[in-house]
């Protein structure tokens, strides 16, 4: 690639309002205003009864094509909170089924709807709002077809049970919304659905979800709306075909992967595909969408599912490269069964002792909905282990220990997990490789998916890294890797965290990579030939001054720092912004800190100064481009070098 200048676009337009194009045809005429001078959790922050604060935001229309229509925002009602709802009902697994456990509900076709929406309805009640509660659950649903309305709350995972996406219909609605807070989805976290073909009553569904989301191997037949009217901050689609319009909203960023798409319609901030049919070219920064038309590497999510015979399998979809379109659309799924008896079905009350004895003895992992508590690492030292859990199922190391410790070894997958920091801070949470991990794993990488991390929120929680990547070829598909801001325990002396993700094995690729409010540098990384596909991030909010804020000579620490020595690197679709709400003078340097290299490139990068210019980053990367600050909240690179 010959070497050229970099590109550098400078805005001051979120100061006052920014827009969100409608019509893929003509932009400029199908606009709306969005307020800005409001930091991204200040809907809920500042909500006090008012659906909005500062400023209304008009509703998104429906497509036309769509039965729905939009949702006007009014105000929370007011007064003294009613009482939490009861749990639901405990499931029950009938004789010679898997015993999954309470908190996982397995439904079939000849079940009545309305028995099946009574349950759905009494854990959406009792999640609606339980944004750091104890309760996990999963909804699967057995092939067949299905008139119902699944309705996701915190830590929901709703699944289907057939091998193709097809087998299992949702002929009501597969939706999320904002009625927990109002219309603002900002702090919709912690839930997701997978191999389903939902087909909305109404021809749309909503999707209007934040971080730590996942929407998965799904055939939509119809339309799907990623907002509810407000502020939104989402979130992540990979494996799935959307036969109608997808229409962003108000979504600040989003990252698509391997899907096909009707169409695409809206963008405010960074929009990603990579490896989708009928994704907008790249026309970043104006719209500013990325697409990359090709996964150079890529392993999609195990599932569970029910063959032919009523029995329960895990499918571990096989390894793909230079791939697009989804794993299964007319085409048999390549990859591999697990029959249920390899694995070791972890409920209520299982210790780390139990868990690792099970994997000493060649069984894979299925960690059924629940928070377990560990006293010792989770220790994965052979080649070829499942991991997978269902519900939001939530690891606590406790004493300082890690959660996740991974051997140098060929193709261990991991899946649906939440690592939660305890109380005395471990120095790694998750821990892919020993230092020094040097094998080659490239015909056969560890992968991990739709795997978060949370320190403080719940509760007091420490860590001084969350996770660190030794071992060459790793996949990471979807993480959220989350420093609290608000919630209990969190202040810059309670939930302490110095960094988010360090990667020091090489030639790993990340899809979806989410980093927030680590106190120091967010995304560290060693590794040669690393690729980055989408990179949100926020700088910590509550630094107390500028001297608690220095790296080395550098004010503040950047968001995304590829070390000096590494000579390539690639990274597509990055933005970092800044809300030093505790003080506003605060200036980090530059988001994004990389050698200056032909072989060290980056691709459609912004800053912003949020709630109106809370702080500074005087440069995108190293000394280009910027600032972002009160004056000019926005800036944009399109290229570096």
């Amino acid at each position: 690639m010959p070497h050229h200048a970099p590109h550098v676009v400078n805005s001051g337009i979120f100061e006052g309002m920014s827009f969100v194009p409608l019509d893929p045809t003509d932009n400029a005429s199908s606009q709306r205003p969005e307020p800005s001078g409001l930091h991204r959790r200040g809907f809920i922050t500042l909500a006090s009864g008012a659906a909005l604060a500062g400023g209304a935001v008009t509703s998104l229309a429906a497509p036309a094509s769509a039965a729905t229509t939009a949702v006007t925002p009014v105000a929370a009602p007011a007064g003294t909170p009613t009482a939490a709802p009861a749990p639901p009902a405990p499931a029950q697994h009938a004789a010679g089924e898997p015993d999954f456990g309470p908190n996982v509900y397995v439904f079939d076709a000849t079940m009545s709807a309305d028995t099946i929406q009574s349950t759905l309805d009494s854990v959406y009640a009792q999640q609606k709002k339980a944004q750091f509660g104890p309760g996990r659950y999963a909804l699967l649903f057995k092939p067949g077809s299905y008139g119902v309305d699944v309705n996701l709350g915190y830590y929901t995972h709703v699944a289907g049970l057939g091998l193709q996406p097809g087998g299992v219909s949702i002929t009501g609605a597969l939706h999320v919304d904002g009625d927990a807070h109002g219309v603002g989805t900002l702090t919709n976290f912690w839930r997701g659905a997978e191999n389903l073909h939902p087909v909305p009553k109404s021809g749309t569904d909503r999707w209007a979800v934040s971080q730590a989301t996942f929407y998965r191997r799904i055939y939509l037949m119809g339309n799907l709306l990623l907002d509810d009217g407000g502020y939104s901050s989402g979130g992540f689609i990979a494996d799935s075909l959307i036969t109608g319009q997808v229409n962003s909203g108000t979504q600040q960023q989003w990252v698509t992967r391997n899907s096909v798409v009707g169409h695409w319609v809206g963008s405010n901030w960074n929009i990603v595909f990579a490896g989708v049919d009928n994704a907008p070219a790249t026309s970043f920064p104006s719209p500013p969408y990325t697409s990359e038309t090709r996964s150079p590497v890529v392993r999609e999510k195990p599932f569970l599912y029910v063959d032919a015979d009523g029995a329960y399998q895990v499918f571990v979809p096989a390894l793909r490269t230079d791939s697009h379109n989804t794993s299964w659309e007319a085409r048999k799924p390549a990859g591999e069964a697990l029959p249920l008896s390899d694995f070791h079905i972890a409920g209520a009350g299982a210790t780390a002792a139990e868990l690792n004895a099970a994997l000493a003895s060649g069984k894979n992992l299925l960690i059924t909905p629940g928070v377990y508590h560990l006293s010792e690492a989770l220790r994965i030292t052979r080649a070829g282990t499942v991991v997978l859990g269902l519900g939001l199922a939530t690891l606590v190391p406790d004493g300082g220990v890690s959660a996740l410790d991974v051997a140098d070894v060929d193709g261990v997958k991991i899946a649906g997990l939440l690592v939660d920091a305890g109380t005395v801070s471990s120095d790694v949470l998750i821990r892919v490789g020993p230092d020094g991990a040097r094998a080659n794993h490239r015909t056969d990488p560890t992968s991990l998916h739709d795997v978060f991390v949370r320190v403080g929120g719940a509760g007091v929680g420490k860590a001084k890294q969350s996770l660190v990547i030794n071992s060459n070829n790793v996949i990471v598909d979807n993480t959220w890797l989350w420093r609290a801001d608000h919630g209990t325990g969190v202040g810059w002396t309670s939930n302490t965290a110095d960094e988010g993700l360090v990667v020091n094995g090489d030639d790993v690729t990340v899809y979806g990579l989410f980093v927030e409010h680590y106190q120091k540098t967010q995304v560290r990384w060693t590794g040669e030939r690393g690729r980055t596909y989408f990179f949100q991030n926020e700088m910590p909010y509550d630094v107390p001054d500028q001297a608690s804020w220095m790296d080395g000579k550098n004010r503040g620490f950047p968001a995304y720092h590829v070390a000096d020595g590494v000579r390539e690197h690639e990274a597509w679709g990055l933005g970092s912004y800044c809300n030093l709400t505790t003080d506003p003078t605060i200036v980090s340097d530059r988001a994004f800190a990389a050698p200056h290299s032909h072989g060290v490139r980056f691709h459609s990068m912004i800053t912003y100064s949020l709630g109106g210019g809370k702080g500074t980053i005087a440069h995108v990367i190293n000394t280009t481009g910027g600032p972002s600050d009160a004056e000019t909240n926005l800036a944009k690179v399109t290229s570096y070098p």
